[in-house]
């Protein structure tokens, strides 16, 4: 029986340093991933920032109201939401945060969904979501182009009214232990008070045409930026949870290793006490 309870423990003991082995390689691909989309983040902030600024400068000098995208052309249309989340799992809450944000704000809504990830995809699809046919592909397989391809249609169903706002929700990386949910309203393009600081810029052809070819641009980088956030936290909340699955499992090594000890302590007593019982008969 004792020789039984010390193999089952040694065995189990192999089989959960194997799974200690996995989630620390697991742990290093996912830090340096995590590198590489940090890197990436800062490289695509500069973009957004001067792009966005020509906007709001544009906004600020037209008085007349005459420039696009600043009020739905169907009031009544769809809301429609962009949805960023992962391809794969072992990611802590990561996932399941931003899902959850998404169909709170959904739900109830006339709203239509574009997820982005396998994950986000199966999520509306299990809900029966209104889900829009622009192609779901894998997170991590998105491009700089597709962002622009799905910029450049999401910004013509705005003008033929087909709907009536644009939402990004994803996950914002703040820093490798947070990551928070967030969400953008692209379009209707709000204009932010204030005085314009650059110089008086001239527009050719026009500030309004300029403004026109810039949001389809401006929606694109932004939806670029929100992949590179979305990626680094995926990545950092994967390291954050297989860190912690390595410790626990060190941990249960450790009082797997302590029971071992003490039954194979028993099993040479056991031992002892019948060799000295059998010597006295």
């Amino acid at each position: 029986m004792a020789s039984a309870t010390i193999k089952e423990i040694r065995n189990r003991i192999r089989s959960i340093d194997s799974t200690r082995q996995i989630t620390r390689a697991m742990e290093l691909v996912a830090s340096s991933k995590l590198k590489k989309a940090q890197m990436r983040i800062e490289a695509s902030r500069p973009y957004f920032r001067i792009i966005y600024g020509t906007l709001q400068d544009i906004m600020r000098k037209n008085s007349d109201g005459s420039l696009p995208y600043l009020a739905p052309v169907n009031p009544d249309g769809k809301a429609a939401y962009i949805v960023i989340a992962g391809d794969r799992g072992l990611a802590g809450g990561y996932n399941s945060n931003i899902l959850r944000s998404a169909q709170s704000h959904i739900e109830g809504k006339n709203a239509c969904v574009l997820p982005i990830g396998k994950r986000a995809k199966e999520f509306f699809e299990n809900r029966k979501a209104d889900i829009m046919s622009l192609g779901c592909q894998e997170a991590e397989r998105v491009s700089v182009g597709d962002c622009f391809t799905v910029a450049n249609q999401l910004c013509a169903d705005f003008r033929n009214g087909a709907i009536s706002s644009l939402s990004l929700m994803y996950t914002e990386f703040v820093s490798v232990l947070s990551q928070k949910c967030s969400e953008i309203c692209l379009l209707p393009l709000k204009r932010e008070e204030g005085i314009s600081d650059k110089l008086d810029i001239l527009y050719e052809p026009s500030p309004e045409e300029t403004f026109e070819a810039m949001i389809p641009e401006y929606v694109g980088g932004v939806l670029y930026g929100a992949l590179c956030e979305s990626r680094a936290s995926e990545h950092a909340a994967r390291r954050s949870a297989m860190d912690t699955a390595t410790q626990n499992a060190e941990e249960m090594i450790d009082s797997l290793s302590l029971k071992y000890n003490q039954a194979r302590q028993a099993a040479i007593t056991q031992e002892i006490t019948e060799i000295v019982a059998g010597s006295r008969q």
